[in-house]
C-alpha cells in the first residue's frame, strides 16, 4: 500500500509523523552499525532492498492509497533480524519514493504502515512460534516463514485499512467489502513467495538466514 499523507486527518497525520520519528531514532540506536560493516548481513539488507524496490514497484489498486503488492517482511525479518529488516525495508521504501511513487511527505506514513507494522508484526509471529511450537525445520519453514509471511500481509492490511477509515478517507464497510478481501489472495501469494525464498537461503545459505539455527532446528530431529 502506498499511502499518500492527504488521505489521512490532521490528528492521524501527526500521529504517524511521530511514530515515524520516534521509529527512525530507535532505529539509529537498535541498528549493529559494526556488525553491518563490511560483513555478508549488510550484502543481503542491500540485496533485500534492492529486490524490494523493485516488487513494490510492481503494484495494482482501484483508489488512492488502496494499492496492493507484495510485501517482504517476513522473509527480511527472519533472514536479517527485526531492526536490519526495518533499515532494508525503509531503503526499498526510498528507492519506489525515488521512482516517483510516492512523494517526500508521504514517506513517514509509509514508514510506520509498510515498514514497522509489518516488522513488528513478523517478529512478533516469530517469537510466538518459537515458544509454543516445537524447534522443528519444518515448523520454521511452513508455519514461520509461509503461514506467518500471509498473516503478516494481512495483518498490514487490516492495520492501514483502519488508519484509513479513523481518517475518513473511505468509510468502513468499503474497506471491508471491496478492499479487505483481496488481502486474503495477497497473503496466499505472499506466503508461498517468501516462504520459497527463505527454504532456498536456508537450504543454500543458511548462514544469511539470522533466525535459523542448525542447532536448534536439526540437530537430533
Amino acid at each position: 500500500m502506498d499511502l499518500p499523507a492527504s488521505l489521512l486527518s490532521a490528528g492521524v497525520e501527526a500521529a504517524v509523523y511521530a511514530l515515524a520519528a520516534l521509529g527512525l531514532l530507535a532505529l539509529a540506536r537498535r541498528l549493529p552499525w559494526k556488525e553491518l560493516a563490511g560483513g555478508v548481513q549488510l550484502n543481503v539488507l542491500f540485496g533485500f532492498a534492492v529486490c524490494l524496490t523493485l516488487i513494490w514497484s510492481m503494484k495494482a489498486g482501484v483508489k488512492p492509497g488502496l494499492n496492493l503488492h507484495l510485501l517482504g517482511a517476513m522473509a527480511a525479518t527472519l533472514a536479517l533480524g527485526p531492526w536490519k529488516a526495518v533499515a532494508a525495508l525503509a531503503l526499498a521504501l526510498c528507492g519506489i519514493t525515488l521512482n516517483g511513487a510516492l512523494e517526500w511527505g508521504d514517506w513517514p506514513a509509509n514508514f510506520v504502515l509498510m515498514v514497522l507494522v509489518p516488522v513488528a508484526v513478523a517478529s512478533g509471529l516469530h517469537r510466538l512460534v518459537e515458544r509454543l511450537l516445537p524447534a522443528h525445520f519444518f515448523i520454521f519453514i511452513f508455519v514461520t516463514g509461509f503461514a506467518g509471511s500471509a498473516l503478516t500481509v494481512m495483518a498490514q492490511g487490516l492495520t492501514a485499512s483502519t488508519v484509513l477509515a479513523l481518517s475518513g478517507a473511505y468509510s468502513a464497510g468499503f474497506l471491508w467489502s471491496d478492499y479487505l478481501p483481496f488481502f486474503l489472495l495477497l497473503g496466499f501469494s505472499e506466503g508461498w513467495i517468501s516462504g520459497a525464498i527463505i527454504t532456498l537461503m536456508v537450504v543454500y545459505r543458511p548462514e544469511w538466514v539470522s533466525a535459523f539455527d542448525d542447532r536448534r532446528y536439526l540437530l537430533d530431529k
